[in-house]
């Protein structure tokens, strides 16, 4: 017989080690094998709820399914109920056993007593396959018209689950669902309105049928709302608020895209917003969904304005949950009815200040879909005032989205190079080198604000605390510009005077030298910045100098080599010092922005926003003037301009080296340099420094390019070259445009990087209703077996992707890696906002085609979303 079910329990929760538990456990279901063996039909009932019991402990409990049926199939209700609970539990839809239970379901369906129909019902909408919805599903369509109100409501639950697993049967169900929206009984019209809402979910012939059925709903939903107190319905105050809200969220579905529904349902919605209090969790339940379903209908914009008012009554609670679910709202809705939103302004901004990490997070999010030209320096101050007494952990995101407001909205150059300098003041630490090389690019393109913009930073800096962002583009500035500083040429009417020396300027550069606080990375910038000040300040040459060759022996092979080459510049290469050290010129705008959303850098910077014309009329980020992209120069190849990228020794075109070195013609067509051997004393010292002094023999140890040390830091801190000829190092001719904006870049040199192929078209890789992803090929001619894609994701739907993660697999012959998107998440109806380079290698070119399958998982208003496929219309030839 066995101990009792209390017993069993008692004597496990008794156990005091795991090992213990086990072994009663174990004993228990010996017992129970053995009474199952002996088919107790007495006591069956209580074998199986002591099994049930261990089941919820994780122990195995297959050996007791069969039990489950035998009482299910008994006469008295007891037994049943324990049955179909043990059914519940200890089975799913994938147990086999679960196909000998459907006859018993069909008597019990068809049983005198009510409860035993609800315990069928009950069961079939847990646990019923598809097999068993379409068997059993005219049974379960036949108790939707009972008489008995607990069947029709336990009927209506179980349609919702045929309907998930057979849509093919919502044509069956629709009408017998169109008479529970009549029904008196509450707990009919809420399973009712689930049902209809499933159904017009799952079918869009089932929707147009009940867009007919609306005035229905509305007058269902009228009586709640202007009725007294019920208290059978009551809570808090308010009627039925679960009724309520079914109500409304299927009227959110029936009103979307149709004018005319919306219409009928407006009033209602007015007095729903009106007439519901705001001062109960149920009442705030009620005005959520009613602003839900007034967003996403074909509203007039008064009741728009009466919803967005509602939310920021929401702002102002005490409870974060409402607040957050606001902020949460307005962001969906920011661009429905901006100038709605923008009253609350003040109160979202407050929001970015609040304790609560997810309450910020949204707050900025909104406070940045809310920022235009008009109200962008407002904002920005709030954000930059925030900022300074953030947390820590809350000022990267605040200073990149602050970065991205002022970067996207800047009304002028002067106000942009303004604000980011305080940002880099603020939250030096966090400003990424992306941000810091956008600045760059609009100094450089800025040429009346030069001096201005040095004299600042020279302001600054003498409150400077180790900022790593700031101290980068003060000595870069300093290096370019100092002479200006020294000059005070080009002064702003409002600015202060201000009084500089050589000496000061030097000092600067050499306090950033000297602090410990600073990166290796920011001293390469400082020893640049004195290389090229020294043929500035001829007066400092030999303070510089010093300071440079204190470096000789760093223990970091970077400033060892750059100190060992700028001395050998300084000591031997005086003719031709002035020439090489010239100022960078103008920085390329439209090739910066072109090559980040190409995505060369293998990464998405925040400063890669595409140059579009402004209201006014100037030019969004950077700010600046687009240009032409510059002629591509494999002589940069050659010297090692391109941190990732090897020298590439061969000159496609003569052309390109006289637009570099300002001569003529050199014995025709195509040119090659070859490494030389180092020069001897007396040899012409521009052959000495650019390794031209003719073919070298062949060597097995590759040559190293005197200045491809000095040229091979971070691209702030290289040298352009000069207008360099080769008859003595004189200069000639007007300035050479060399493309140094490929060195702010830090990306692959214009001649490594391959061409568009012509012949291989884009394709549409996977599309689905609300997801578009394309695929363009790039393939070098050097190596025929790698192609590179680069993946467009479109969002083809009215809500946002979140989350969105990418993923691919290939054949063992295909070698993939796939570098980071340019972001994780993808706009509502946006074309082609997202990027993300994928790299392929066939090992089996010219025998096998590529072959790819995707898996691309997201999230839509909080839900989860997988799609995949496989991508087999690759063109021929990859």
């Amino acid at each position: 017989m066995g101990t009792r079910l209390r017993d069993m329990i008692r004597s496990i929760r008794a156990c005091k080690t795991a090992a213990e538990e086990r072994s009663v456990v174990a004993k228990e279901c010996a017992v129970l094998r053995n009474a199952f063996k002996d088919n107790d039909q007495d006591y069956r009932h209580r074998n199986v709820a002591k099994l049930m019991f261990i089941h919820m402990l994780g122990y195995p409990t297959h050996f007791g399914q069969m039990e489950c049926i035998k009482l299910i199939a008994a006469g008295s209700f007891p037994e049943k109920r324990i049955g179909y609970l043990g059914l519940m539990l200890l089975l799913d839809e994938r147990q086999e056993v679960l196909m000998l239970v459907t006859n018993s379901l069909k008597n019990d369906l068809s049983h005198t007593n009510q409860f035993i129909v609800g315990l069928a019902l009950c069961a079939l909408g847990n646990i019923c396959t598809a097999e068993m919805a379409r068997d059993l599903a005219p049974e379960v369509e036949k108790l939707l018209h009972s008489n008995n109100s607990y069947i029709r409501k336990k009927a209506a639950l179980c349609s919702v689950r045929i309907v998930r697993k057979v849509p093919d049967l919502v044509e069956y169900l629709t009408i017998p669902a169109s008479g529970l929206l009549t029904d008196k009984h509450h707990g009919v019209l809420v399973s009712g309105v689930k049902l209809c809402t499933e159904l017009c979910q799952a079918n869009e012939l089932a929707l147009e049928h009940f867009r007919k059925h609306v005035s229905t709903m509305v007058r269902v939903l009228k009586n709640l709302v202007v009725s007294g107190y019920a208290p059978e319905y009551d809570i808090n105050g308010i009627t039925d608020p679960f009724l309520q809200i079914r109500l409304l969220r299927l009227l959110r579905l029936l009103g979307k895209n149709d004018a005319d529904v919306s219409d009928i349902m407006s009033d209602i919605l007015a007095q729903v917003a009106t007439n519901t209090e705001g001062n109960k969790n149920a009442g705030n339940a009620i005005l959520y969904e009613c602003v839900q379903t007034i967003m996403a209908i074909e509203a007039i914009g008064g009741l728009r304005v009466l919803a967005i008012n509602i939310l920021g009554r929401f702002l102002a609670n005490r409870d974060n949950n409402i607040r957050y679910v606001a902020l949460n709202t307005l962001v969906k809705v920011v661009s429905v009815d901006t100038q709605a939103v923008q009253r609350h302004r003040a109160t979202i901004v407050e929001c970015v200040k609040d304790s609560d990490v997810s309450i910020r997070r949204r707050a900025l999010e909104l406070v940045c879909a809310l920022v235009n030209e008009t109200n962008v320096k407002v904002l920005t101050k709030e954000l930059v005032e925030y900022l300074k007494v953030s947390v820590p952990e809350f000022k990267g995101d605040l200073t990149a989205k602050i970065s991205g407001l002022v970067q996207k909205f800047a009304p002028n150059k002067q106000w942009y190079i303004d604000q980011m300098i305080l940002l880099m003041v603020e939250a030096g630490q966090y400003v990424t080198s992306d941000v810091t090389r956008s600045l760059v690019v609009v100094i450089s393109n800025a040429n009346d604000l030069q001096s201005y913009t040095v004299r600042t930073l020279y302001r600054v800096f003498q409150a400077w605390d180790g900022q790593e962002s700031l101290g980068q583009v003060t000595v870069w500035c300093l290096g370019e510009y100092g002479e200006m500083l020294v000059n005070s040429s080009n002064a702003l009417e409002d600015e202060e005077p201000l009084t500089v020396t050589e000496s000061d300027v030097v000092d600067v550069v050499e306090s950033v030298l000297k602090d410990s606080r600073v990166t290796s990375t920011t001293v390469a910038f400082a020893l640049t910045a004195l290389l090229k000040l020294s043929s500035r300040f001829p007066v400092c040459a030999d303070r510089i100098k010093a300071l440079i060759f204190e470096y000789k022996g760093s223990v970091v092979l970077e400033l060892q080599q750059r100190a060992i080459e700028f001395g050998s510049i300084l000591t031997k290469h005086n003719d031709i010092k002035g020439a090489l050290l010239e100022r960078m010129p103008v920085l390329d705008e439209a090739t910066y922005s072109a090559k980040h959303e190409m995505g060369v850098d293998g990464h998405h910077s925040t400063a890669a926003v595409a140059s579009e014309p402004h209201a006014n009329g100037h030019v969004k980020q950077p700010n600046g003037i687009g240009k032409q992209p510059v002629a591509n120069s494999n002589l940069v190849d050659l010297l090692n301009f391109m941190d990732d990228q090897p020298s590439n020794p061969s000159l496609s075109s003569g052309d390109t080296l006289l637009d570099l070195l300002g001569d003529g013609p050199i014995g025709g067509g195509n040119s090659t340099v070859s490494s030389a051997k180092p020069s001897v004393g007396g040899a012409d010292m521009l052959l000495d420094l650019l390794s031209l002094d003719g073919p070298s023999p062949p060597s097995t140890t590759p040559a190293v390019t005197p200045l491809a040390g000095l040229l091979d830091a971070d691209p702030l801190s290289k040298i352009p070259l000069g207008n360099l000829s080769l008859d003595g190092g004189t200069p000639k001719g007007p300035p050479a445009v060399v493309d140094p904006f490929a060195d702010l870049m830090s990306a692959p040199a214009p001649s490594s990087t391959p061409a568009p192929a012509p012949g291989f078209p884009s394709i549409v890789a996977m599309q689905t209703s609300g997801l578009k992803i394309s695929f363009d090929f790039t393939k070098s001619p050097e190596s025929p077996k790698t192609t590179i894609i680069k993946a467009s994701y479109s969002n083809l739907s009215s809500n946002p992707f979140t989350d969105f993660v990418f993923q691919a697999a290939v054949p063992k012959f295909i070698q993939l890696q796939l570098e980071p998107a340019t972001s994780a998440s993808v706009l509502a109806n946006s074309s082609n906002s997202v990027t993300q380079v994928i790299r392929v290698t066939n090992n089996a070119h010219g025998q096998k085609a590529l072959v790819m399958k995707l898996r691309v998982s997201y999230k839509v208003n909080g839900q989860n979303m997988l799609e995949q496929g496989q991508v087999n219309n690759f063109p021929a030839g990859l």
